[in-house]
């Protein structure tokens, strides 16, 4: 501590705990003052239990999806398939359980064939070399068509007894603990797991994470993988929420709520960092937008809007926080 003081030295204004700490704290003061301006504009905003459960119904899917999209774009890639996975997983849970298989053995078939998207994902994205945007995107339609044809496009009721299905998704409050779960658990393994923070050192430098003997594409094949699963579940637990498995759920629409959740909380799209803690935080902020509006009576097309300004807002603010964080670094 004295040789400290004598030689002047101070610790970095700008780490990278630090920027995450910023990213975080202001995210989480723009939730407050959003849900404080709803709660004054109409007081049904947070004071019922219909109110809180359709909030956290619209926050659960887009948190959980975003864990996986958060570990990808760290990583420098994305994931556009992830809507389509979401509505293929509960049909082959599904058509497994019509085949004869226990309900916890025909969920985990759902999740597989989920890691099998994943994997393709990753290694066409990784082996051959193509950008993820290339990749998934042609997998997004192939799973899309995978889906439709062997439901025909038609919705069917969600199978299993009631107890399993209401841990799963049907009890108006499972979603969001599965959500808290989810990100607690992908918070622990990026920030104290070996997997995380090779995953952060390969985002921000892929060529000395390399030459340092981290597995960069073995890696990014993993978080494609996770991805996917997250996705399957979270199409899973939708679909005992509305005891319906639709092929036409989810779609390009959750994925981009998931995107647009992980940038707004911190996540930059040019990788390098990110933090599932902000990803939960965006996540509610777009809980909390799409709920106040529709209370105080303003159209989807207004939320629209506002999401775009939101995500460009992030963008920039990201930006700027890590360029400041170069320039403390450097001094």
């Amino acid at each position: 501590m004295a040789e400290t003081k004598q030689n002047g030295a101070k610790p970095p204004r700008f780490g990278p705990r630090a920027l995450r700490r910023s990213s975080e704290l202001s995210i989480l003061l723009v939730l407050v003052i959003l849900s404080a301006y709803f709660e004054f504009a109409n007081r049904d905003f947070l004071l019922t239990s219909a109110s809180l459960q359709n909030l956290s119904q619209f926050i659960a899917p887009a948190a959980i999806i975003a864990c996986g999209e958060i570990m990808l774009m760290i990583g420098g890639e994305i994931d556009l398939s992830a809507g389509m996975v979401f509505a293929l997983a509960p049909f082959v849970m599904h058509f497994a359980h019509e085949a004869g298989m226990p309900m916890g053995i025909a969920l985990i078939c759902g999740l597989l064939a989920s890691a099998v998207v994943g994997l393709v994902n990753g290694i066409v994205t990784v082996v051959l070399r193509i950008p993820s945007f290339v990749t998934t995107l042609g997998t997004l339609f192939f799973v899309n068509g995978f889906t439709l044809t062997i439901s025909h496009g038609t919705p069917v009721p969600t199978p299993g007894e009631e107890g399993f299905a209401a841990f799963f998704g049907a009890w108006g409050y499972s979603e969001i603990l599965w959500a808290f779960a989810v990100v607690i658990l992908m918070h622990i393994v990026l920030r104290h797991t070996r997997w995380g923070l090779h995953t952060i050192a390969a985002g921000a430098n892929p060529l000395g994470a390399s030459e340092a003997g981290i597995h960069v594409n073995r890696l990014k094949i993993g978080n494609f993988i996770i991805v996917a699963v997250f996705s399957g579940l979270t199409g899973t637990l939708e679909a005992f929420r509305i005891t319906s498995i639709d092929p036409q759920a989810g779609g390009n629409q959750i994925m981009f709520l998931a995107v647009a959740a992980a940038v707004i909380g911190g996540t930059p799209l040019a990788g390098g960092s990110g933090t599932i803690i902000g990803g939960l935080i965006g996540a509610a902020v777009l809980g909390v937008l799409s709920d106040g509006f529709t209370l105080i009576g303003i159209n989807a097309f207004t939320f629209n809007m506002i999401l775009g300004a939101a995500i460009l807002l992030a963008m920039i603010f990201n930006i700027h926080i890590v360029r400041l964080g170069r320039r403390g670094g450097s001094r």
